[in-house]
This record gives C-alpha cells, structure tokens and sequence, in this order.
C-alpha cells in the first residue's frame, strides 16, 4: 500500500517537471524567434508534443521531439500565423476605436466585437489542435477550426469557460505562468480537440469532412 501510493506520488512529481519544462521549452523558443516568428511554430510543436502524451506516447524526448516540429513547422505555421495577427490587430483597432464612440452605436458595436473575439478565441483555439492532428491545405485549418467550433459547440463553451478560468487563477498565482502559463491552456483546448475528432471519427467523418 505504502510503495504503492509513494508510486503514484512519484508519478505525479514527475508530471509536474515535465509539463514545466515543457512550458519553459515553450517560452525559449518563442523568445528565440523573436517573439513574433517564434510564437507560432512553438506554439504548434507545445500541442504536437501534448497530443502525444494524450496518445499515450509519454516516454518521447521532450526536448527533441519539440525541436523537430519546431523546425518542420516554421515556415508553414508562420505563414497562417501572419493571417491571424492581422485579425488580431484589426480586433484590437476597432477596441481602440470604440472608446471614442457613445450611446447607441457603443452599444452595439461592443456586442458585435464581443461575438467576434468569441469566435476568433475558438478559432485560436482550435486551430492548434487541427494542425497538429491533420494534414491539410494551408486555408483548410481555419476553415474547420470555424467548423469544429460550431459543429460541437457544448465542448467549445466549455472549453472557453474554463480557458477563461485557467487565465484568471494564474493572474491570481503570477508565479505559476512562467512554468504552466502556455501548457495549462493548450492541455485545455488539445483535450477537447480530440475528443471532437473522436466523436466525428466515431460518426465515420459525417457532418465535418475533415
């Protein structure tokens, strides 16, 4: 019983450095492509490696594995990257813009950006997993990250909410960003895009043709 229990201690001990260094892997390369060339590819080598470990596929070299997507990646994650920074920008303009306006169109233009960054968020979110998991055309994954999204939406409400959860506890705990900040919310967003493309699997593909 005693060996046992210190087993799964072990385990859970080990789990915690893992996705840590996971994490930590996560922010160097980001910083390595300065920032705005290392965030995407990065970014899609964090969900390569978490898919794996959702496979099961959990004694994989952390380090080695993230590096080779890194590399394979760079190029074609950036180029859908630039795409969605640009929606990003725009988004974040016409929050600037709304400031300066009042009454009625405030209203409703509050309400229409709401809803859009609703659906760029699920995009963002499920566009990771797509691209880790699918080989596909480049304008493809954003097409059925918009698809996955709607077509399952329970699980993409409940992926926001607790997106939205994971975010706040860790500006509450500061000091646990550096080490879970990136990972906590692709676990989020990885897990629930499997279990989409397992419940379509399971369909024989109806209703998403991905």
């Amino acid at each position: 019983m005693w060996a046992k229990s210190m087993g799964k201690l072990f385990i859970a001990c080990e789990w915690i450095m893992k996705t840590a260094y996971l994490n930590i892997i996560w922010i160097a390369y980001t910083i390595a492509g300065l920032l705005v060339f290392g965030f995407m590819p990065a970014t899609t080598a964090l969900f390569a490696v978490i898919r794996k470990w959702l496979h099961r596929e959990t004694d994989i070299p952390v380090w080695r594995t993230f590096h080779t997507i890194y590399k394979q990646e760079f190029l074609k994650a950036n180029l859908l990257g630039l795409f969605l920074m640009v929606i990003g920008v725009i988004l974040c303009l016409d929050y600037w813009f709304l400031q300066y306006t009042d009454g009625l169109i405030k209203g409703m233009m509050t309400g229409m950006l709401l809803l859009l960054s609703a659906i760029f968020l699920t995009l963002l979110g499920y566009f990771f997993p797509i691209f880790v998991h699918y080989d596909l055309k480049l304008g493809d994954y954003l097409k059925y990250a918009l698809l996955l999204g709607a077509y399952h939406l329970h699980i993409t409400l409940l992926m926001l909410v607790l997106t939205i959860a994971t975010a706040c506890l860790l500006l509450y705990m500061p000091g646990l960003i550096p080490f879970y900040g990136g990972i906590s919310i692709a676990w989020i967003w990885m897990a629930g895009g499997s279990y989409s493309f397992r419940l379509i699997e399971k369909r024989g593909g109806k209703g998403l043709a991905v």
